[in-house]
Order: C-alpha cells, then sequence, then structure tokens
C-alpha cells in the first residue's frame, strides 16, 4: 500500500486522529492538470484536506464538495470527496507560480488569497445536500479548513496539510493530519496538544524525512494513547464516462447542438477535474440529437 490514511481514537476516545501520506496522490493531480509550484500546492493541499474531511464525516455512497476561492491568482479550486478514500479536483489557473514567502516556502496563502469564502457542500442521499459556509481564515488552507470545522461544525480541531514541489513543479512528498476534540476531552490534555503542534515540524519535513502516517501519529501524541481504528488506501480517481459526457450534450438546446453537427462535425469534450477527452463523432452527435427530440 503506497498512499494510505490512518483512522484512529487518543486517550480512550478523547481525540479522533487522522493522518495521511497522499504523495502518489497529489503526484497524479500535478501531472494531471500540469500545475506549477503555487498552483501544486494550493490544490495539493486542497485534495488532502477534502480527504481527511470526507474520511471522518461521511460513511456509505454519501459525498462531499469543498469550494476555495480567495480572490488569489490560482483562481477557483473545487474537490470531490467520498467515504472511500478517492478524491477528485482542479484548479482553475494551473500556471501560477510566486516567490517563495518570508519563511522560504510557497506562498500558498498568497496564490489562493483571502478575500473570499470556504464551502463545504454534503450530499447524504436526501432531497437537498447541505452547505456550510465560512470566509477564508488566511487562504492557506490548513487554517482554513481548522476554522470551518470549528464555526460550521462546531468541533474544535486542528487541520495540518503540506506539499513539497521540487523546483520542475514535481511533487516529492505530500500529507496532511486531522485531530477532533471529543466532547469531554480534558483540558490539560488539550493545552498539551497544542503545544505539541507547535512543535512538531510541517508533515512534508516529516515524510521527506522517511516519516510515515503512524510515525506521525506518534510524534503527536504517543503510541501507547493511539488505538488505529482502520487503515485505508488512497487515490486520484474520477469516476467520469462518455456515458455522462452524452447525457450532458443531449440537455443541449437543439438548435445548437444541430449548430455544432453542421459546423463542426464533431465535439471534444474535456473533464475539469481528470482532463480526460472524449470525441463524439458526427454520426454520435445526430444520433443524440434524434434522441433529444
Amino acid at each position: 500500500m503506497s498512499d494510505y490514511l490512518l483512522k484512529s481514537i487518543i486517550d480512550d476516545g478523547q481525540f479522533r486522529a487522522y493522518a495521511v501520506d497522499a504523495t502518489d496522490l497529489v503526484r497524479e493531480a500535478q501531472q494531471r492538470h500540469d500545475t506549477w509550484s503555487a498552483a501544486s500546492a494550493a490544490l495539493g493541499r486542497s485534495l488532502i484536506g477534502t480527504l481527511l474531511l470526507s474520511s471522518s464525516v461521511l460513511k456509505g455512497e454519501e459525498k462531499m464538495t469543498v469550494r476555495i476561492d480567495g480572490g488569489g491568482p490560482v483562481g477557483g479550486i473545487v474537490v470531490d470527496g467520498n467515504a472511500n478514500g478517492t478524491v477528485k479536483g482542479y484548479i482553475q489557473n494551473p500556471h501560477i507560480s510566486l516567490p517563495l514567502n518570508k519563511n522560504h516556502k510557497i506562498d500558498v496563502g498568497k496564490a489562493v488569497g483571502n478575500e473570499g469564502f470556504l464551502s463545504v457542500t454534503k450530499d447524504f442521499g436526501l432531497k437537498e445536500p447541505y452547505t456550510g459556509q465560512v470566509p477564508l481564515a488566511s487562504g492557506e488552507i490548513g487554517d482554513d479548513l481548522t476554522f470551518y470545522l470549528a464555526q460550521s461544525e462546531q468541533i474544535p480541531s486542528a487541520v495540518g496539510v503540506s506539499v513539497f514541489v521540487e523546483p520542475d513543479n514535481s511533487v516529492s512528498v505530500a500529507g496532511g493530519f486531522l485531530i477532533q476534540v471529543m466532547p469531554g476531552a480534558d483540558e490539560t490534555a488539550i493545552e498539551k496538544l497544542e503545544e505539541r503542534l507547535r512543535q512538531i515540524p510541517i508533515v512534508s519535513e516529516l515524510l521527506m524525512a522517511g516519516q510515515k502516517p503512524e510515525d506521525i501519529l506518534n510524534l503527536i501524541f504517543s503510541e501507547d494513547r493511539i488505538k488505529i481504528l482502520d487503515k485505508q488506501p488512497v487515490a486520484f480517481k474520477c469516476d467520469c464516462s462518455k456515458d455522462r459526457f452524452a447525457k450532458a450534450l443531449s440537455s443541449v438546446n437543439p438548435a445548437q447542438l444541430q449548430e455544432i453537427i453542421d459546423e463542426d462535425h464533431h465535439a471534444e469534450t474535456v473533464c475539469r477535474f481528470c482532463g480526460k477527452k472524449y470525441d463524439f463523432s458526427e454520426a454520435e452527435l445526430k444520433q443524440l440529437l434524434e434522441e433529444s427530440k
């Protein structure tokens, strides 16, 4: 198992903790969307954050969509997640690189911006999905998800997401953690956790040093306090198909579809989430037009 996520309970239920190595997942997203450094870090952090969030609250066939738009140069980010450990996502402007910030790190906050909102839409299979929205706290993604959980879900949490991007825009490592404070947690334990989180290196540095999700949890807490509940493989996976795009084309105004047939004699559709292309021949378009009548 390469990329995987751990789910655990700490101190007999005082905390829930999740840690993930999502290196291959973020690498695939970078390659599919040809993202440059700042966009790679922003999209990668959003994918990891959505993966952690969806793994903590969804079950069965439930789904989640996270949208982030802070007015920065990378534009909007959209990520879909589910309870099965897969995510897909895209970024509006993939070709964005910026000077490093004062800490000599990729300036994700400036790339994303903080003049906007983070929204989380959860589809529980009911008539209407539920959407919670908060103003962006910093544009750094981890801080913003922490703020969302506190404000919209009323769950005191800590989210750490990190992506190390090489000068050639390739992704070396990517991962993160999510810690949730459960009702009745001891105040002293919470204070010790806060202090510990201030001390540890960022996740990408830990992964670069060969640490695994188990090691990250052990570093934050201690091994005798952790009860591992599940080890789940994770991946970037898109569920697009030619049939889905055919249905979308069928919903196009018949006059517009006829115009495409007359002028272009075919149509090429591209999935925003994964970049896969689907070509429809003139004969296929004519069939869709006939079926839509």
